[in-house]
């Protein structure tokens, strides 16, 4: 058998509705519901996001508060990740949540074009988002969404503004930025081997690359993310009965490449996390 391969689950977003898909988690009690399915069915890290009732994007701390004590209690030992992504807030507040201490947080480091706006991510938000990782110990994902923010990540481990060694994890397909690019992807791999020698790596596709994603990453030793937020279908007529439905097939894509899915300990270990 192969390495372990660590599944993400993304389990709500910003965008995506029951509108879209009612199996998309809103209220806390939901999500924690969603997840522990999921949890269940392989995935050893939790990317969440939270939202109003009126399914709004939000970044209160409170709803994250709530939702991290329901993870700890239903998923042990689960990767709490949360998102300061640029559409749940403006500013400082994107980063609000990050003393409540999980044990990861996304981190993009760098601007781009999203399908009807700029997605900014200014230094001076980067520089004080990343310090707040280091003050409260929150291991940082690297989102990269062009090959500049590998690059930018690798300045700042240089700097020490962040530490140990840096998981980044590749977005492709999003409209208006990188697409699911094949060459494109493999370069991605390469340059982080160059810059983080034996560092894990991590790949998530956006609507239908979702599964590309996971197959490419998984069969050249990376990482997979999955889950409702990038993706609320198993195929073009299909929707998504959950996230566990999407856990599973990735899971599948794992077994398929003979490498087993990775519990929550072997995750940690394999990110250099405590253990729990």
């Amino acid at each position: 058998m192969g390495d372990p391969c660590i599944i993400c689950v993304a389990i709500t977003g910003s965008l995506p509705t029951k509108a879209n898909n009612p199996a998309v988690p809103i209220t806390v009690e939901e999500q924690v519901e969603s997840t522990h399915k999921a949890f269940e069915a392989g995935a050893a890290i939790c990317h969440a996001h939270v939202r109003n009732d009126d399914e709004t994007p939000s970044s209160d701390p409170e709803k994250f508060a709530r939702l991290k004590e329901g993870l700890e209690k239903y998923c042990p030992g689960m990767i709490i990740q949360f998102s300061t992504g640029g559409r749940s807030g403006a500013g400082k507040t994107r980063g609000g949540m990050l003393p409540l201490r999980p044990d990861m947080a996304s981190l993009s480091v760098g601007s781009n074009n999203f399908p009807t706006r700029v997605y900014e991510n200014p230094p001076d938000l980067v520089d004080w988002l990343a310090a707040e990782m280091v003050t409260h110990s929150v291991k940082p994902e690297i989102e990269a969404f062009d090959l500049s923010h590998i690059l930018k990540a690798a300045e700042m481990h240089r700097k020490g503004q962040i530490k140990d060694t840096p998981y980044v994890q590749f977005v492709m397909g999003v409209k208006n930025a990188m697409p699911a690019d094949r060459e494109v992807f493999d370069f991605y791999v390469k340059t982080v081997n160059r810059l983080f020698p034996g560092a894990p790596w991590c790949a998530a596709g956006i609507g239908a690359q979702q599964t590309v994603l996971n197959d490419w990453a998984i069969s050249s030793g990376g990482h997979a993310r999955t889950g409702l937020e990038d993706n609320v279908r198993l195929d073009k007529n299909t929707l998504a009965s959950s996230n566990a439905a999407l856990v599973e097939r990735t899971s599948d894509i794992c077994l398929q490449y003979g490498r087993p899915v990775a519990t929550p300990a072997q995750a940690r270990a394999i990110l250099g996390l405590p253990s729990k």
